[in-house]
C-alpha cells in the first residue's frame, strides 16, 4: 500500500471489489478479498469473525462495505482479514518497520505499558488458509487469519532490544511520536483478535513458527 494516499488506495480497493462482483452475478463462483484486523474497531466487544466494520475510522472500510455489498447480490464472497504482522522470510512490513526505528533511534521503544496487542500470522500459515476457504467456502462472511491472538507490543521491543543490544524503553504518547513519526499509530495499536470459529470451519490449524519465535532468529536478524 501507498500510506501516502492510503484513502484513495482502499477506494480504488473498493471499486474493483464491485467490478468483480458484478461479474460474477449469476454464477456460483466464490470471491475471496483480503482485508486487515485493524479495520474492526478498537475496544469492540466483538473481535470474531462477526465483528462489524461499519463504525471503524480506518478508510479501508470502503473496501469491506463494498464486499457486503457484493454478497448483499447473492454472490457468494469470503473476506479474509490479515492482521498487522503477517510474519516470516520476505516480510516487508511492520515489524522489519520496527526494527529499523529501533536501529535508528538506538533504542527498542514501546508506548506507555506496551501491553497494547498486535495478532500475527505466519505467511505460510495465511497461504494454507486462502486455500481452505476456497475449497470449503460455501456462504459469504470474513475468516480471520490468525495465529497469535495478541503480542504485547513491550513483548516486541524487547526481542529486538536484545537482539540489537540496545535499550528497551518505554515512550509516552508525546515522545512516542517524534519516535515513532508516520508509523505512531500501528505501534499503538491494541488490536486482540480471535480466530476460532475460521479454525473450526475450515479446519485450519496453524504449525508454523509464532511471531515472538519467528521474530527472534535468522529471518530477521540473520544467522
Amino acid at each position: 500500500h501507498d500510506f501516502a494516499a492510503y484513502e484513495a488506495t482502499c477506494e480504488a480497493d473498493a471499486k474493483i471489489i464491485r467490478a468483480l462482483g458484478d461479474a460474477l452475478l449469476g454464477t456460483s463462483k466464490l470471491l475471496i478479498v483480503t482485508s486487515a484486523t485493524p479495520t474492526i474497531v478498537s475496544g469492540s466487544h466483538r473481535q470474531d469473525e462477526t465483528a462489524t466494520t461499519q463504525d471503524s475510522h480506518n478508510p479501508r472500510k470502503v473496501a469491506e462495505a463494498a464486499v457486503d455489498a457484493v454478497a448483499a447480490t447473492g454472490v457468494r464472497v469470503v473476506v479474509v482479514r490479515l492482521p498487522p504482522s503477517v510474519h516470516g522470510d520476505g516480510d516487508r512490513a511492520f515489524v522489519p518497520l520496527l526494527i529499523g526505528i529501533a536501529r535508528e533511534k538506538g533504542v527498542s521503544a514501546y508506548i506507555g505499558n506496551g501491553a497494547n496487542r498486535w495478532p500475527a500470522v505466519h505467511r505460510l500459515d495465511a497461504a494454507v488458509l486462502f486455500r481452505l476457504v476456497l475449497e470449503k467456502a460455501t456462504t459469504s462472511g470474513a475468516a480471520h487469519a490468525v495465529a497469535d491472538q495478541g503480542v504485547t507490543l513491550r513483548e516486541l521491543a524487547a526481542v529486538i532490544g536484545k537482539r540489537l543490544n540496545v535499550p528497551v524503553v518505554s515512550k509516552d504518547p508525546l515522545e512516542a511520536t517524534d519516535h515513532f513519526g508516520w508509523f505512531n499509530y500501528f505501534a499503538g495499536l491494541d488490536n486482540p483478535i480471535a480466530s476460532a470459529w475460521t479454525q473450526e470451519t475450515y479446519g485450519w490449524k496453524p504449525t508454523q513458527k509464532s511471531l515472538l519465535e519467528d521474530l527472534d532468529s535468522e529471518v530477521y536478524f540473520g544467522a
